[in-house]
């Protein structure tokens, strides 16, 4: 099942200055858009669009939860 699933990611310190948003377009089967964010030198946060496969996005965010990023989701039905 395809899903699109919005993820609001907020980083300090020197979590906001890794390389997130690639890793996740990179080693996962979604397609990653970026909706709105801001990047300052300690602090960084970023709502994006996850698309693909359910499970493949299941584990997107379960990498994500294990990076030090605080991570919540937003799931919502295809065409919304």
């Amino acid at each position: 099942m395809v899903a699109k699933v919005d993820v609001t990611l907020v980083a300090a310190n020197s979590t906001a200055r890794q390389p997130w948003i690639w890793r996740l377009a990179r080693d996962f089967n979604v397609v990653v858009n970026i909706k709105q964010a801001s990047i300052d030198e300690d602090r960084a946060w970023a709502l994006v669009e996850l698309d693909g496969p359910i499970e493949e996005i299941q584990r997107a965010i379960a990498w994500l939860m294990t990076t030090g990023l605080h991570v919540e989701s937003h799931e919502r039905a295809l065409g919304a």
